[in-house]
């Protein structure tokens, strides 16, 4: 008998953002919230096990509303010293934090959201990417 293949073909429905940003992402959601009059919480790390039996973990912030759902992950994990590729997107490993928005926000195209981003003092530069290009996009299903 032939063994069977499961093909899954999984939504990328989302807006990406990569974010370079030198400040603490507790900091980051604070002024995110505030520029953006949001209301991102502190959400469990998430957890990613590696084949040589080692952990990444990724801070992780969301703000879920009816009609879009918005996440701030830091792209770099913690407490690995020992890891080459410590990213959550290693394609993305110049930027500090992926910024996830899903449904959009109604009142910005993506242009005017990262001009607002930039304006901020504690953004230094972001950059819209397609999720479609990314070797590493299964990381951001969940």
């Amino acid at each position: 008998m032939k063994p069977m293949q499961l093909d899954i073909e999984y939504d990328y429905g989302f807006t990406l953002f990569g974010v370079v940003s030198p400040i603490k992402d507790y900091k980051l959601a604070w002024a995110l919230n505030r520029l953006f009059n949001l209301h991102l919480v502190k959400q469990q790390d998430l957890c990613y096990d590696l084949q040589e039996k080692e952990r990444l973990l990724i801070s992780n912030y969301a703000h879920s509303t009816e009609h879009s759902i918005i996440r701030l992950f830091r792209n770099k994990a913690f407490g690995t010293q020992n890891l080459k590729k410590a990213f959550m997107l290693p394609d993305l490993k110049e930027f500090d934090y992926v910024l996830q928005v899903t449904g959009g926000m109604q009142q910005y195209h993506p242009q005017e959201f990262i001009n607002r981003l930039i304006k901020s003092s504690m953004v230094q530069y972001v950059k819209q990417f397609d999720p479609l290009t990314l070797k590493f996009r299964e990381n951001l299903i969940f």
